[in-house]
């Protein structure tokens, strides 16, 4: 009797998950700054510009519905351009920390290469996980060119304990890996000194 009723949830579960799973979703992706960051000694002195190549090999969409079997179904698409969504988290954390930011005149180009930021739903017997992966390239430059600075940040969201594999799990997955991204860039001591090295050219 036990397992006759284990049975007949699980197949609930699967018939739920199988038609929530042929709709696509549209997410809104937040960035949440971080708190209250050191203002950076010299920053006010430095106009940065910032600019994210979305270099992905597929641009149109940030994870996939799957039914009850873990069969890819519906696509999860993000209302905005990840790229745009990616700067903004930059620059948010910059002029919070100091700088200025501008296209115009600026000493220094903080140059983003988007390779991926995809949220894959794991699926589980009675749960699963959102896990989102970050990846980003990011270079320092001049004004006139010179490099200044250059890191591979990789990152990595989960929402564990998901009972459905919908857009919303993976959009809480995929802006835990745009902070937890940000906090590896930010928390770098080189990235903030190359910043700041040309403040006084």
């Amino acid at each position: 009797m036990f397992n006759r009723a284990i049975r007949a949830a699980v197949l609930c579960f699967v018939v739920l998950a199988s038609g929530c799973a042929t709709t696509t979703d549209r997410i809104d992706l937040a960035y949440t700054p971080q708190i209250a960051p050191p203002i950076v000694p010299g920053a006010s002195g430095v106009t940065v510009s910032v600019q994210v190549i979305d270099d992905r090999q597929d641009k149109t969409k940030v994870s996939s519905k799957k039914n009850g079997y873990g069969m890819e179904m519906a696509p999860i698409i993000a209302n905005e351009d990840v790229s745009i969504t990616i700067r903004k988290a930059i620059e948010t954390e910059l002029g919070n920390r100091g700088f200025k930011v501008s296209v115009d005149s600026a000493l220094v180009q903080v140059i983003g290469d988007l390779t991926r930021f995809y949220n894959d739903h794991k699926t589980g017997f009675f749960s699963g996980d959102a896990v989102a992966d970050l990846n980003l390239s990011v270079n320092v430059k001049s004004k006139d060119g010179k490099l200044l600075y250059g890191k591979q940040i990789v990152a990595r969201g989960i929402e564990p304990n998901t009972q459905l594999a919908t857009g919303n799990n993976a959009r809480i997955a995929l802006e835990k890996a745009l902070q937890d991204g940000m906090a590896n860039l930010f928390g770098d001591n080189e990235f903030i000194a190359a910043l700041t090295s040309v403040a006084a050219k």
